[in-house]
């Protein structure tokens, strides 16, 4: 029987003590003087309220607008991190794309240099075609007196461009015949060079 007395007390303690501390939170009472102790003992920062004359009342709406403010200023500084975070996050995008641009560039560069040098390639290639199939229709003589005028890469281009053509004709190819012609040091100096040279 007095065990539950003792219990029933407790209960009735701790009920209090919660219903004050929800009033307090709530400003309807004022428990800030009271409560200061079992707010240290849990490591909680006490409220704390002015100083008053013994005369003097306590004016609840001027202690739920400090809380209000104290609510408010908390909300604005959590706001103002929150904001700094966006900033910092926006600015982080921002030199990325500008990175990303700056790739984009580079890479529009690099795919223009290759299509100049392509397109270089490809008219160098229709200008030795041209050229291959010029000495083709000409009597042998006379191409291989324009072939020894050339220089080695000139000629090689010319003459390996004339096999290209003669295999694509499916004819037989005048380069043996022209080599021949040539004087036989400079014949000697192509082939070895064709030989070394990759197509």
């Amino acid at each position: 029987m007095v065990g539950r007395i003792i219990v029933l007390l407790i209960l009735i303690f701790v009920l209090a003590a919660g219903g004050i501390l929800w009033l307090d939170y709530l400003t309807v009472i004022d428990a800030k003087t009271t409560l200061a102790p079992f707010y240290r003992l849990i490591n909680r920062e006490a409220r704390t309220q002015s100083d008053l004359a013994p005369d003097e009342f306590i004016n609840l709406d001027a202690e739920r607008l400090a809380v209000r403010l104290e609510a408010g200023a908390l909300r604005d500084l959590e706001m103002d991190k929150r904001e700094a975070e966006i900033k910092a996050k926006q600015d982080e995008i921002e030199q990325m794309a500008q990175d990303i641009a700056q790739q984009q560039a580079a890479l529009d560069d690099q795919q223009k240099s290759i299509n100049d040098g392509l397109e270089a390639a490809d008219t160098v290639s229709r200008n030795v075609e041209g050229v291959a199939q010029q000495l083709y229709g000409m009597p042998p003589e006379r191409a291989v007196a324009i072939i020894a005028e050339m220089n080695d890469q000139q000629a090689i281009d010319v003459l390996r461009k004339t096999d290209e053509i003669a295999q694509r004709d499916g004819t037989g190819s005048l380069v043996p015949y022209w080599m021949s012609l040539l004087p036989p040091q400079r014949a000697a100096e192509l082939q070895r060079k064709m030989v070394g040279r990759p197509q």
